[in-house]
């Protein structure tokens, strides 16, 4: 068999590592590896190349993609999709193992309906997956916004400020809620815990009359304006409050222990997948086991809160 890898969307660290576990378990079992380069676009475009075990060394601890990630909005086209696959028979590939977010599972959704032979593999820093518990590149993420805050908090509080800390996540805010519990954030500001502007002014306000010297406010992105959350702050409060915006920042990095281990097992159960001719399927994990389900169903499984928000509000 020849199979094909892609990484697709917003890179994530760990995802290099499960490059490599697709590859070299390919090898392994005596098929032939394919790099597709540049995602969906790369596969549109017939940026194939064939893939050697040499090829994927030394990528282990590299953040980012060797292969390249683009997006591509025409690909939700069928005309657009249709070469894409026509690259794949001219190839000759059997199978295509796809690794990125929502989007890069739509796109192996929609190339399985079109006769495509796909897996897919969760990584994203923004763990919005729900068929998994955690995706590749979430922790080291998180260890990222863990050691940016840590460092904030230092002058917050020698200055007696205020500060607001906007992290990624989309519209997932387990980033953010993770972040908050590991640094001791006194509010955390994401969709499942809602907006309430006067609410949150009134709690920082409260904090400073009792003497507090200094507050963290986590914010998951597109909830609100934080600079202009930090003006509101300083007035209403009287702390000096400033805003910092992780960004990008948040997706680099070396991948941390667990995710080259989570990227590892994940590839090299995705080749397992294909040896036992199971396809369309989505990898996912919970706790120590790896499994699959349906890519459909991977991309239409409901939410669930974290924990976590439990223990906020006792301990913050």
């Amino acid at each position: 068999m020849k199979i094909g890898v892609l990484t697709s969307g917003g890179d994530a660290p760990g995802m290099n590592a499960a490059i490599r576990a697709v590859v070299r378990t390919a090898l392994y079992y005596g098929m032939e590896a394919y790099g597709v380069y540049n995602g969906y676009k790369g596969l549109v475009e017939g940026e194939i190349r064939r893939l050697e075990r040499n090829d994927v060394g030394m990528i282990l601890n590299r953040g980012g993609t060797m292969l390249g990630s683009a997006r591509l909005e025409e690909f939700k086209k069928k005309e657009v999709r249709q070469l894409g696959v026509d690259n794949l028979k001219r190839f000759g590939i059997d199978a295509l193992v796809t690794i990125g977010g929502d989007g890069t599972y739509r796109g192996a959704l929609d190339l399985t309906l079109m006769g495509v032979n796909c897996i897919a593999l969760p990584g994203t820093i923004d763990n919005d997956i729900t068929s998994t518990e955690y995706t590749i590149g979430f922790f080291t993420a998180l260890d990222t916004a863990i050691d940016a805050i840590d460092k904030l908090r230092d002058t917050s509080f020698s200055h007696q400020r205020c500060t607001v800390v906007e992290l990624m996540g989309r519209h997932c805010g387990d980033l953010s809620i993770f972040s908050g519990v590991a640094t001791g954030g006194e509010i955390v500001i994401t969709e499942e815990t809602g907006f309430d502007k006067r609410a949150i002014l009134e709690k920082i306000k409260h904090a400073k009359v009792m003497g507090k010297r200094h507050m963290i406010v986590v914010v998951a992105e597109h909830m609100t304006d934080v600079f202009r959350l930090a003006t509101d702050i300083e007035d209403y409060t009287g702390y000096e409050t400033r805003a910092t915006v992780l960004g990008y920042i948040q997706r680099g990095g070396t991948p941390s222990a667990y995710d080259r281990i989570l990227a590892s097992k994940m590839g090299s159960f995705a080749i397992e997948l294909i040896k036992d001719g199971q396809f369309g399927k989505a990898v996912c994990g919970r706790g120590i086991e790896i499994f699959a389900v349906d890519i459909k169903d991977a991309l239409t499984m409901e939410r669930k809160r974290t924990d976590l928000y439990d223990y906020l509000e006792k301990i913050s």
